[in-house]
């Protein structure tokens, strides 16, 4: 080998030992930023030059040029990526769905201080008295008033809850946002990494750490699958929909429904949509349901991955309307109310009041009807206009109707259709007449008896064992302790989400630990390969020192 071609080699060895530092030097400035992946330099031989090719030789006669800088890698292990973002996905649909728990659980145990179970407890005992002496004017002022707190209190957990619903719709809208924006700049990203990654002498490590920082915030939202193509670009699928696809990236909206203020998410590119006077893009409510991002009515497993994401959580938490008595109907009581952990609580609190005030009503009506029986003229449990005293109102319609072929009153038919036909906790009120004068209940018959039977037939239903909270649970409560039956559900609930989340915690951690020990930076290991490349580097030094000196003899020595 000549002895230029033998500078060459010391030349190529200090450029890559620099090249080396440079990076172990990057790799120790980044250990404690987020997302940051430790880099390698990748060595290889340099070309050979061949100065003699021989048939029959094992092999051709040829000089080496050195070793040349390869490039830098990024050291991944794309199974544990996918394995963390997707447990890292299923950790943030416990994450919320406890944090949803422990907020009603808040709500049901107090409110201003005092449990709504006294206002139960109150009520009863009220029922209770008024059974020892009804026509006591005392006993009866004591009941309205009980009834009205009990109601007062039922409305503000209600409303409560409905607050709490609201506040959960705002973080939906947040979480949308977010994933467009992450959309957007994984797409930015893609055209950043292809432009300089295109000419195949350069690797974008670092947008490509914030790409994969991208992806691992955006798995904790939803459920996603990726691939990277041949020309670097990330392909990401959001609930098996394209949501960055080459250099377009989709957004998922909100529509929100006028009449619960919910918003739906949808995918823009699914729907269909008509250009308003200012050519804005408007759509519909029923357009928005029909490209909807998430399947709610799909059963919440692990086993089939449908448990994943803080949106969909959230979406599920809040679910799509306040949830009334109704929705426990068996045939209205869908996997999307029983997997909504605010609508099925506000459904079963709901269904404590409805239940509370439609006995009390009822058991009046029937005391109202049995004294009918036995004088068409009676006007016992009956307000001026002949109707039925009822203590619990509904605000938007009348309770009952007459029935002119028997002159006879009867509830009015509730129509699940309309709201406000319904004895549910916000369409109530106490009768007003029955507020400002208690007394008119009486209980005295028209034969001057006092009226027993119809305190003791509300008092046997307060104590009645006919109430379950759902469909799916067997046990069946009074009115004194289902209220209590239904805290101990969501206690118990939430126990059972706690012990999830610490096992996907754990999980997590795991996985997360597995992946930092192959993509985190250790500043020890980091220093022992810079005083290595260190040492390289001062060889490749003293080698062109020794040739230097070769060439200084030969032309001063041996040229002379």
């Amino acid at each position: 080998m000549s002895i230029m071609g033998s500078l060459y080699i010391g030349v190529s060895g200090l450029q890559t030992s620099q090249n080396a530092l440079n990076t172990t030097a990057h790799n120790v400035a980044n250990a404690e930023n987020q997302g940051y992946v430790r880099q390698q330099v990748m060595q290889a031989t340099n070309v050979y030059n061949t100065i003699h090719t021989d048939m029959n030789a094992v092999s051709d006669q040829q000089l080496g040029l050195g070793v040349v800088y390869s490039k830098t890698r990024q050291v991944r292990d794309t199974f544990l990526d996918d394995t963390y973002r997707m447990e890292a996905g299923r950790l943030g649909f416990y994450e919320a769905s406890v944090d949803v728990l422990d907020e009603i659980q808040s709500l049901l145990d107090e409110m201003n201080g005092e449990s709504f179970q006294e206002a139960v407890d109150d009520l009863w005992s009220s029922v209770q008295e008024l059974a020892k002496d009804p026509s006591s004017a005392v006993t009866q002022g004591v009941f309205i008033e009980k009834c009205s707190e009990f109601l007062a209190r039922g409305q503000s957990v209600y409303n409560g809850l409905a607050e709490y619903q609201a506040s959960i719709n705002t973080s939906v809208e947040q979480m949308v946002d977010q994933v467009n924006d992450y959309a957007e700049r994984i797409k930015t990203l893609n055209d950043q990494i292809r432009y300089i990654e295109g000419g195949g002498f350069e690797e974008a490590n670092d947008l490509r750490d914030e790409r994969n920082l991208l992806l691992d915030e955006l798995g904790k939202i939803a459920s996603i699958s990726y691939s990277e193509d041949l020309d670097s670009t990330v392909w990401v699928q959001l609930e098996g929909e394209d949501l960055v696809r080459g250099d377009v990236a989709y957004k998922i909206l909100t529509k929100k429904n006028p009449e619960t203020g919910y918003s739906e998410v949808f995918w823009e590119k699914n729907a269909r949509y008509t250009i308003d006077g200012l050519g804005n893009k408007t759509y519909s409510l029923e357009e928005a349901k029909k490209a909807r991002v998430f399947d709610l009515e799909r059963v919440i497993s692990s086993d089939i991955n449908t448990d994943i994401g803080k949106l969909k959580s959230s979406l599920l938490a809040r679910g799509d309307h306040k949830g009334t008595f109704v929705d426990l109907d068996e045939s209205n009581y869908t996997n999307s109310v029983s997997q909504s952990l605010c609508m099925n609580i506000m459904a079963e609190f709901d269904q404590l009041v409805h239940n509370i005030a439609t006995t009390i009503n009822e058991v009046l009506a029937e005391g109202a009807a049995a004294a009918t029986a036995l004088n068409p003229n009676s006007t016992y449990l009956r307000d001026s206009n002949g109707n039925p005293l009822q203590v619990f109102q509904k605000i938007a319609t009348d309770g009952y109707t007459l029935d002119k072929a028997t002159n006879t009153y009867s509830y009015v038919p509730e129509d699940y259709d309309i709201k406000e036909t319904l004895y549910s906790t916000l369409n109530l009120q106490i009768n007003v007449d029955l507020l400002q004068q208690p007394t008119k209940l009486g209980f005295v018959l028209p034969d001057g008896s006092v009226d027993f039977d119809t305190m003791e037939k509300l008092k046997a239903q307060f104590q009645e064992e006919d109430n379950v909270l759902n469909v799916n649970v067997k046990k069946k409560s009074n009115f004194i302790n289902y209220y209590s039956d239904l805290v101990s559900q969501v206690a118990n609930s939430g126990y059972l989400y706690e012990s999830i989340l610490k096992n996907q915690e754990l999980t997590v951690n795991s996985t997360s630990n597995a992946r930092e020990q192959i993509i985190g930076v250790s500043t020890d290991e980091e220093l022992s390969f810079m005083i290595k490349f260190q040492n390289a580097y001062n060889a490749s030094s003293r080698y062109i020192n020794v040739i230097d000196e070769m060439l200084e003899h030969i032309i001063n020595t041996l040229g002379a």
